[in-house]
């Protein structure tokens, strides 16, 4: 449908529904890694071709690419690449026609209105009509996918969003800084108990019942306090593991109303 560049700040699992949709809309996307993304739902973040070089997800192909010539070349082939470049040096070069922050670190890392004609920010740490052109609501409940024109989106919780009556429950945090070296993997069923991973040598242990969603990448050095993993209790689900979230694609179809609303708004 559309020929336009969209550079998408982030590769991670909620910017992967949005990665996924404008790539099926016919955008040219570029994806924009930090050096060492610390994605917990790895098997479903275009970023982790920082690592994989090329990762498939729902028969979409991601690949690594290190230079312009390359971003070209992933496109010819019909494949989204992703290049390291937490500053966004490709958006001066590049000049797209949009730009989206998906990096949900619930506060601005850099991006503004001068980037692109429109811009576009998920969740909280923006404000509509000063930071960017619209922010998108990724807070579940009523409002999820809402587009924010002046404000911002609601902040964030710290409550993990329910399933089968499990939040907090469901969510593993590191207690101690270390480097993590992992015994489960990622669609591992998973009893109350069971050690997940080691950081050092303190065992991490699963806290419910369930199939294990997600869990940082093995060797990666971590903090007290980071999330390192995600249970899903409805053991049913497994396949739920390697396919983009409810959540994400709700997102991802309001990156795309957003964009038809400024190119329409623009015409006007």
């Amino acid at each position: 449908m559309f020929s336009e560049i969209v550079i998408v700040r982030g590769g991670g699992d909620i910017a992967s529904g949005s990665i996924q949709k404008l790539y099926r809309s016919g955008f040219r996307v570029l994806v924009l890694e930090i050096e060492k993304p610390s994605s917990i739902r790895r098997k479903v973040c275009f970023g982790e071709a920082v690592y994989e070089n090329r990762v498939i997800i729902e028969d979409i192909t991601a690949v690594k690419v290190n230079k312009e010539e390359e971003i070209f070349e992933a496109w010819k082939e019909y494949n989204i690449p992703v290049v390291i470049d937490p500053k966004g040096k490709y958006i001066d070069m590049l000049k797209p026609e949009i730009v989206v922050d998906a990096i949900l670190a619930k506060r601005n890392l850099g991006t503004n209105m001068n980037m692109a004609p429109f811009t576009i920010a998920l969740g909280p740490g923006f404000e509509a009509g000063k930071d960017v052109n619209i922010v998108i609501e990724t807070n579940r409940g009523h409002n999820l996918g809402r587009l924010i024109f002046n404000g911002r989106a609601a902040e964030d919780t710290g409550v993990p969003g329910v399933i089968a009556g499990y939040s907090k429950e469901r969510v593993i945090y590191s207690h101690y800084d270390g480097i993590i070296n992992n015994i489960k993997e990622i669609g591992d069923l998973v009893k109350k108990q069971d050690v997940l991973a080691y950081v050092d040598d303190v065992a991490l242990k699963a806290t419910i019942d369930g199939v294990l969603r997600g869990i940082i990448r093995n060797n990666t050095k971590v903090f007290k306090g980071l999330k390192i993993a995600d249970i899903d209790p409805r053991l049913s689900e497994r396949k739920n593991c390697f396919t983009i979230s409810d959540k994400a694609r709700n997102i991802g179809g309001a990156v795309i109303e957003a964009i038809l609303y400024m190119k329409d708004n623009k015409k006007n």
